[in-house]
């Protein structure tokens, strides 16, 4: 398990160097730029796993030891290598893509126990390596429509749904990874119902009536509570005050994926009120992290809007608190609105560039919001269920 105590003596340098190139390899892997898209495979073989981080070959070798993709995508789950979720719309578990690189190097940094994370260097380390990247990522020139193209074949993204479909339009990676969709994509359910809370992303969800239910069976990080999460060290901001001092929040963390789009929508309807930037760490905030004691939300770098949220009758400005957090490979977070701005439902609040990352919506308990009941239950289970903006996903209980 993760320690949170940090050492004070420097990195060895026989752990520093093989973890510093083994953070390089990661990194170049996880980019699909080798040309190894899912087109090489026939239909019955495709798989973002091998594909993005193997290619043919090395899948082939794989399946030497294992007689099915499930079996390996089992071993992985039980050794806490990988998870399953729910998607919402079927109903069925799917073991979650990943490239193998990425998967085993998230495994030994944040989960088997190394010694890596009790070293202070190593955030340094990771944030780094999260700049250098991000500097890849907004390159223009050569090499980026590759990149995009090799993007969109690994995860089979969904051109159709894409506001600017034409590819040489993003002159840098990150600009499509931050791509907008058409606005029929995502359509919001019941739009015009204060009452009816909705997804902000295209995500792995997961929702709490409580911070302490969303504790036992999930945040296991020992320092993670509202105050924390809300105003990180400082003391003297009292913004949030009345959201973190109550004991009965409900808790919606949606987890974003590479492959997801990357912009975040309001889940309710309101006014923007003020926005709090908090310094942190880029530790991943994939489930192998998050379910260990690693204190993930509230020591990485994240951005806190309050939001004055309509709810309907008797609760026409309640305030709620809205968190992106930072990720891995991911140092920036955008906000499409400013204090003062009346929101939508549904409309855009805000984006992630590279990587994966995460929000939480905080709902006191005066908001009354009560989520919808298989969520609870596959959260109860410790399982993420795949949801897009929009979707109901609670409701205002009189």
């Amino acid at each position: 398990m993760a320690s949170t105590a940090l050492a004070t003596a420097p990195l060895p340098e026989e752990m520093g160097k093989p973890l510093e190139d083994s953070l390089d390899h990661i990194i170049v892997n996880s980019q699909a730029v080798k040309g190894e898209s899912k087109d090489q495979l026939a239909p019955s073989e495709t798989r973002a796993d091998a594909v993005h981080s193997h290619g043919p070959q090395a899948k082939k070798w794989i399946s030497k030891f294992f007689p099915s993709e499930e079996t390996l995508d089992n071993l992985f789950a039980m050794d806490h290598m990988g998870n399953y979720v729910i998607d919402r719309q079927t109903g069925k578990k799917i073991f979650e893509t990943m490239p193998i690189y990425v998967r085993v190097g998230m495994h030994l940094l944040f989960v088997s126990g190394c010694s890596y994370m009790t070293y202070s260097s190593v955030e340094k380390l990771l944030e780094s390596k999260s700049i250098q990247q991000g500097k890849i990522y907004d390159a223009t020139g050569e090499g980026v429509k590759e990149h995009i193209q090799a993007f969109i074949n690994t995860y089979e993204l969904p051109m159709d749904e894409l506001l600017v479909k034409d590819i040489d339009q993003y002159p840098t990676f990150n600009s499509f990874f931050s791509r907008r969709l058409v606005p029929t994509a995502r359509p919001i359910t019941s739009p015009n119902d204060p009452s009816i809370v909705i997804s902000p992303a295209d995500c792995r969800l997961t929702v709490f009536p409580t911070v302490d239910q969303a504790k036992k069976f999930w945040i296991k990080g020992k320092e993670f509570n509202l105050p924390n999460l809300l105003t990180g060290n400082d003391a003297t901001d009292t913004r949030f005050k009345a959201i973190q001092e109550d004991g009965a929040a409900a808790l919606a963390i949606a987890r974003l994926a590479p492959q997801d789009y990357h912009r975040f929508h309001s889940p309710v309807e309101g006014v923007i009120g003020d926005i709090k930037d908090i310094a942190g760490e880029l530790y991943t905030v994939n489930p192998q992290a998050i379910n260990e004691d690693l204190n993930v939300f509230t020591l990485n770098k994240r951005s806190v809007m309050l939001i004055h949220a309509n709810f309907g009758a008797g609760r026409e400005s309640v305030p709620i608190a809205f968190v992106a957090v930072g990720a891995m490979l991911v140092g920036s977070i955008g906000w499409s609105k400013k204090p003062g701005d009346k929101i939508a439902k549904g409309e855009e609040l805000g984006w992630f560039q590279y990587g994966g990352s995460t929000t939480i919506c905080v709902y006191p308990s005066t908001t009354g919001v009560k989520f919808d009941d298989d969520l609870v239950a596959n959260s109860e289970e410790k399982m993420e269920t795949l949801v897009k903006v929009g979707m109901e996903v609670g409701k205002v209980v009189r």
